[in-house]
């Protein structure tokens, strides 16, 4: 059974870094809390799939990278967005279907992008991003800018054909891509000692000519550590790096899946050592702490009433959009 990764300490961040990676994991926990209710009230259709417990992945991760930098999304990526600086009432409203969402409110949960902060986006295919995320970088290298590519996808993912093309296309042209594949270690139900036959799946990396690197994905600072060292490698021109982030989803794959597969006592171990909790214990300043929790559930507030006001999107619209394509 998979168990979570040793314990142990690591370097702290500058301030306003550590600062910001909590902000980004209070907000996505509370984010995702808050669309469970909405869903249960029936105020979100479609599929909802909580990052609840993968927090800090997204939020170390988009740490480390610049303004200009990309990322691309999964089904699983409203952590992506907000770490990457989303406009929560524009997510809400997307969720929720209203027409002033990041998508006009057809797109919904598992199809938010944001052009303004370099998001290329979230799908629901399972690996797709991977071949976007390679050909970005690959656009980077014939411009010649000095831009870096985070992509984010599962344990699954890993193992579809569009993983291993793109690594090695990323290996043979050095692109400046980061490829961080975010073990929860099950694909919706099937436990990853079921699907491989090497559960460390960093090791892949050297197969292609590229570093594959494992972190504890439930802390924070371990996995900004890790994409700082692999956005500086890209940015020097010394090509793409596998990042494996070992964690645990706190549920089932969506909201409406009870998840009673999972071992409870993995779980609860897993639980023990929540990236919210153990990334708040890292700021050591319960003040500090609570500014921040105080400024993200104003916002909250304020994207919820947003989305509620907001109008649905008429079909002319919708028609239209079609027509525009």
């Amino acid at each position: 059974m998979p168990t979570p990764p040793a314990k142990g300490g690591s370097p702290r961040p500058p301030e306003p870094i550590l600062l910001g990676m909590y902000r980004s994991i209070y907000a996505t926990r509370q984010f995702e809390l808050k669309c469970i209710e909405l869903y249960r009230q029936g105020l979100i259709r479609g599929y909802l799939h909580p990052y609840i417990g993968q927090e800090a992945v997204a939020a170390g991760a988009c740490a480390a990278l610049n303004p200009a930098d990309y990322i691309v999304s999964t089904h699983r990526g409203h952590g992506h967005c907000i770490s990457k600086g989303a406009d929560l009432k524009l997510m809400m409203a997307e969720i929720m279907g209203k027409a002033t969402g990041y998508c006009r409110g057809h797109g919904g949960s598992m199809h938010i992008s944001d052009k303004r902060v370099n998001n290329l986006g979230a799908n629901g295919i399972v690996g797709a991003g991977i071949p976007i995320a390679t050909g970005a970088g690959m656009g980077i290298k014939v411009r010649g800018t000095d831009q870096v590519v985070v992509v984010f996808f599962s344990d699954g993912a890993s193992n579809n054909g569009v993983f291993a093309e793109s690594l090695n296309l990323a290996g043979i042209y050095g692109l400046p891509v980061v490829y961080l594949l975010e073990n929860n270690h099950y694909a919706v139900s099937t436990p990853i000692e079921c699907a491989t036959g090497c559960c460390d799946l960093a090791g892949r990396g050297p197969a292609y000519g590229i570093p594959g690197i494992c972190v504890d994905g439930n802390d924070a600072l371990a996995v900004y550590r890790e994409a700082a060292a692999a956005v500086a490698r890209a940015r020097r021109g010394q090509g793409p790096t596998l990042i494996e982030a070992k964690t645990y989803r706190h549920g089932g794959h969506h909201v409406n899946d009870p998840g009673l597969y999972m071992d409870p006592a993995v779980l609860a171990e897993w639980k023990a050592r929540d990236p919210l909790l153990r990334t708040r214990r890292a700021i050591d300043d319960d003040a500090r702490s609570a500014e921040i929790e105080a400024q993200v559930d104003a916002e909250l507030e304020a994207a919820v009433a947003f989305a509620t006001n907001s109008p649905e999107p008429s079909v002319d619209a919708f028609l239209a959009g079609i027509e525009d394509r």
